[in-house]
């Protein structure tokens, strides 16, 4: 009698395909909703800018834990052949070419009157961050109850207010849009030109013969037109007044300043900051600043139609979207997320064991591959942590006297944060 075939069960579909295919489904949906006048390229530009900004402050900066606390350090202090990795993480000239591009096209649409247009742009802005200083305001003050070192409150502190500076940045030069406009329809391109040359005349001052008879606040001047020049390069590009010969200008010109100034005036090579150096390119922006800012926006403009295509597929333009819906909530959040990780570390770190990547210093080989091995952890806790964050840049309800209390508690306690973090008391 012949035995009786048994049919193999049906294996199961796998999970890994079910989760491929949900991520597909997703992809394409938010695909589809993406209206066809959407320029995919400068979102793209933006979402790559805006993550550097995370990956640059997790990986050129670490700490130092002693008896008093954690301390801020840096890799680059020791391991000053890696200041090549800031150039290409310090992207701060492409966020601030493409605000430029997204400020003229949003301030051809407005509606209403421009004081109107750039009331609801800052208050966009300045949400975000009144919910973080406000939330670090508690935190401080129950991390301080727990007995946390004050060196560490002190580090995480300015630690937390680093990136927020650029917020502040951002707003006065957005509040200029119209300016900016009237320059590019006049000058186009070169309207950012007198901006390099107030930047240069600056450093000439403060670097040249006559550096030993400058005032100290002298270098200030260079804030506002050092990180403008960019923005404004954005403003006429948005205006039709940059092609791509103005873009193979700004790319050879600026790559070949940045060159010049490096190797014959010897500029720090390191775009961030560096604890223990004299001098520095970032704080404020100097003419190195505004060589690399030049040379990258000549390069984003001369990608764009490519970059454009590329984001045409649904898998990769998503992720884009995800990032630009978060931006404001990931350049105020990362630090934190680090911290996270860090503040708990350190308390273990004080009973005599160290964590490698997190509490050791960053003088060792060790170190950066322990970093490596972090920045996931790091990324995840900022997801975690944006999950609810994000509500700080939803719309503030209005009218009622307890959304008007809660405003002024959160304006009151963002206050405290800023003088604690700030140094003032």
């Amino acid at each position: 009698m012949n035995a009786v075939r048994k049919t193999p069960p049906r294996k199961p579909p796998l999970r890994k395909n079910a989760v491929r295919d949900d991520v597909r489904r997703l992809a394409a949906r938010i695909d589809s909703s993406t209206p066809a006048h959407r320029d995919r390229a400068i979102d793209g530009l933006r979402a790559v800018a805006l993550l550097a900004v995370p990956l640059g402050h997790w990986m050129l900066g670490g700490f130092r834990l002693d008896a008093d606390g954690l301390h801020n350090a840096s890799p680059l202090s020791v391991f000053g052949g890696f200041a090549p990795v800031s150039w290409v993480l310090q992207m701060l000239g492409i966020f601030f070419l493409v605000g430029g591009y997204a400020s003229v096209l949003s301030y051809r649409r407005r509606t209403s009157t421009t004081a109107a247009w750039l009331g609801g742009r800052l208050t966009r802005l300045g949400r975000p961050v009144l919910g973080v200083t406000a939330v670090w305001a508690v935190l401080l003050a129950a991390l301080s109850w727990l007995a946390v070192p004050g060196d560490t409150l002190r580090t995480a502190s300015t630690l937390v207010i680093q990136p927020l500076w650029f917020v502040g940045v951002y707003t006065v030069v957005t509040a200029l849009t119209p300016v900016c406009v009237r320059l590019a329809r006049r000058l186009g391109g070169w309207a950012a030109l007198p901006l390099l040359v107030s930047v240069a005349v600056v450093d000439f001052l403060r670097y040249g013969p006559f550096a030993e008879a400058m005032p100290s606040w002298l270098s200030t001047l260079n804030i506002l037109p050092g990180w403008l020049f960019a923005y404004q390069l954005g403003v006429s590009w948005g205006e039709g007044r940059i092609g791509r010969r103005g873009a193979r200008l700004l790319l050879i010109g600026g790559g070949v300043l940045f060159a010049v100034l490096l190797l014959v005036f010897h500029y720090p090579a390191s775009m961030v900051g560096v604890p223990g150096e004299a001098r520095t390119n970032s704080h404020p922006p100097s003419l190195l600043v505004v060589a690399l800012a030049a040379a990258q926006s000549g390069a984003a403009i001369l990608l764009r139609d490519r970059l454009g295509r590329l984001l045409s597929k649904p898998l990769l333009w998503a992720p884009v979207v995800v990032v630009n819906l978060s931006a404001m909530t990931i350049l105020c959040w990362h630090q934190t997320a680090m911290l996270a990780a860090a503040v708990p570390a350190s308390l273990t770190g004080a009973a005599g064991t160290a964590v490698a990547g997190l509490t050791t210093a960053p003088d060792t080989v060790g170190w950066l591959l322990a970093r490596l091995a972090w920045l996931p952890v790091f990324a995840g806790l900022l997801v975690l942590i944006a999950r609810y964050a994000r509500r700080f840049e939803a719309p503030w309800r209005s009218g009622t006297r307890a959304a008007n209390a809660r405003r002024a508690l959160a304006g009151l306690l963002a206050a405290g944060f800023a003088v604690f973090a700030l140094g003032l008391a």
